[in-house]
């Protein structure tokens, strides 16, 4: 009896897609975070009223935040940072106006309050992973606090001159490297995930999976975006987050040409 070999068998489909995906990422130049930047501004220009709503919205939360912790500084920091790390869900109605913006419609804030319905599970998945990334960095930076000050937690003028005049550098390097490397990863896998999943219905791995293929396929340009979101985010903090109103929907909405720009449209 002779036995013949198994044909191989087809690629699944869903696998087949996802290879599409990742095959689908461009490479932009350093510089082309500038350009989503502009394109962002232009959007709240033309959204105005829906787009400040989100705003104001961002501001508020970061008020509550300083309201409930503002007896103790190193929580409202750590609090406001777990904040920043989930805000590309919060931004969700952004990248929904802008795509309006984008098929020529005329923006409308109602449609855009209830997308997240379109792929509630996943987007809810990534939510839980950043919130659990956000728990975590919270509880290290109260472990970095206690080995650093044994004396206790620092008063809001000495925390602010260890870090100005470098007093206890130690410290400094601790607290501020631990939070860049959950910044970091939390960055790597947002930078297209939430757009990804509100316009192709990707699942929740699949999408932080092709936010990482597109920071290894585009280091320079994501320094510069990611540097100019801290700038931003920086300086809606820096103003008691009243500037949140304007710079965090012009991080939404450039985040969705930046997707955009590394994964272009489906042509259906």
């Amino acid at each position: 009896m002779s036995f013949s070999d198994p044909s191989p068998s087809p690629v699944p489909q869903h696998l087949s897609a996802v290879v599409r995906e990742f095959q689908s990422i461009n490479r932009v130049s350093a510089w082309a975070p500038f350009t989503w930047m502009r394109k962002g501004f232009a959007d709240l220009f033309i959204a105005q009223f829906n787009s400040l709503f989100y705003g104001v919205a961002f501001a508020l939360i970061g008020w509550t935040i300083a309201f409930f912790y503002g007896a103790s500084y190193g929580l409202t920091l750590t609090a406001s940072s777990a904040f920043m790390l989930i805000a590309p869900v919060l931004a969700l109605g952004l990248y929904a106006l802008s795509h309006q913006i984008e098929q020529g419609e005329t923006p409308r804030l109602r449609t855009t309050l209830t997308v997240w319905r379109g792929n509630m599970a996943n987007i809810a998945l990534y939510a839980l992973v950043t919130g659990v990334v956000g728990l975590i960095w919270a509880r290290a930076a109260v472990v970095i606090f206690a080995v650093f000050y044994n004396t206790g937690l620092p008063s809001a003028g000495e925390f602010v001159t260890a870090i100005m005049r470098l007093d206890n550098i130690e410290f400094v390097v601790a607290y501020f490297g631990v939070g860049a490397l959950f910044a970091t990863f939390v960055f790597a896998i947002s930078v297209v995930a939430i757009p990804l999943m509100y316009d192709r219905k990707t699942d929740a791995i699949t999408a932080m999976l092709l936010s990482l293929a597109v920071v290894a396929r585009n280091p320079g340009a994501m320094v510069v975006w990611a540097s100019l979101l801290v700038a931003l985010v920086s300086l809606g903090f820096v103003t008691g987050f009243l500037g949140l109103v304007y710079t965090a929907p012009i991080a939404g909405h450039a985040t969705w040409h930046a997707y955009r720009a590394l994964i272009p449209a489906r042509e259906d």
